[in-house]
């Protein structure tokens, strides 16, 4: 069977896209510092990807390499650590000749107006988007130029069950869990739009073994209901039994408090996200392959369901 390989293990992403490899009929190696198996049969290799033999040593052998890997929300450590780790993990693709499929969010659009759309600019508005801009370009100019044979996959800020690191997962489903009031930062009646991890995985695991998909950039299947930041967590009390209450922290509060927790502070140049209408299209992978999103009630459901 063939071989394929996922490049940063055992986060949410890498487990849903896992799970969605499953029933294919392929060997699945799992690599990162600290790698667990999935599935059953999962092969496990132990891989720092700032290590180019490392991450060489991952990719051999394998047909298609998944970069789902994160590094700690820190614009220093993006600077340094994010061009080395794709530095490597396309060297090691044109070594093993293995095809490369890489996860990125939307930071290197910067603040669109409208729908972003894989035919979107990049035109970075923090220093994270363009360390995005700098990785994706990367890939990008070797995919022009022959060297390799990749693709982009984009989702949205996202939610789903287990998604424990996402921005829902803290304001809204855990909060619930605990009996406190949700919360929402920025603001809350402009629409914010979340890709469900599940879908983000099963799309993936589509793109990857579809030779046609290559060479592109992709968005992942996204619900195009427009919600508001309220709306969301309006849907969330009703789901959770609980009436609707909501505290929306201003800016110059978070601003404090990001004297004191670092994750705040690095969050501050992003606050444009959710402060101003935040819509992702994902018509042109909907159109052709099929695949649909899970509408908010049924995910916003399940993410309850596993924070209980």
């Amino acid at each position: 069977m063939p071989l394929q390989t996922i490049l940063g293990a055992n986060g949410v992403i890498a487990r849903e896209l896992s799970r969605a490899l499953a029933g294919r009929q392929i060997r699945l190696r799992q690599a990162s510092r600290h790698p667990r198996p999935v599935n059953p049969n999962d092969e496990t290799v132990a891989a720092d990807l700032l290590d180019a033999d490392a991450t060489a040593r991952a990719v051999a052998g394998a047909e298609v390499a998944y970069l789902v890997a994160g590094l700690k929300y820190d614009t220093a450590v993006w600077q340094q650590q994010w061009p080395r780790v794709m530095r490597n993990a396309i060297d090691a693709c044109k070594r093993a000749g293995c095809r490369l499929v890489f996860f990125d969010n939307v930071y290197a659009y910067g603040r669109v107006d409208g729908a972003m759309t894989e035919a979107t600019p990049f035109n970075p508005c923090s220093r994270k988007g363009e360390v995005r801009a700098q990785i994706a370009t990367l890939l990008l100019d070797a995919i022009r130029t022959g060297e390799l044979t990749a693709m982009i996959v984009r989702a949205a800020d996202f939610y789903g069950p287990g998604a424990t690191q996402s921005f829902p997962h803290a304001t809204v489903f855990e909060r619930l869990r605990q009996g406190k009031t949700p919360q929402w930062i920025g603001n809350p009646r402009a629409v914010h739009t979340f890709t469900y991890t599940p879908d983000a995985g099963r799309a993936v695991a589509v793109l990857g073994n579809a030779p046609q998909a290559y060479g592109q950039t992709w968005h992942l299947p996204t619900s195009k209901e427009p919600l508001r930041g309220e709306d969301f967590v309006r849907l969330a009390c009703e789901l959770a039994g609980r009436p609707y209450r909501l505290q929306v922290a201003p800016r110059w509060l978070l601003r404090a408090m990001g004297l004191f927790m670092p994750i705040l502070r690095e969050n501050q140049e992003m606050m444009y996200q959710f402060e101003h209408d935040y819509r992702f299209d994902s018509s042109k992978v909907e159109a052709a392959f099929g695949l649909a999103a899970t509408p908010y009630r049924p995910g916003i459901a399940a993410s309850l369901q596993a924070a209980a």
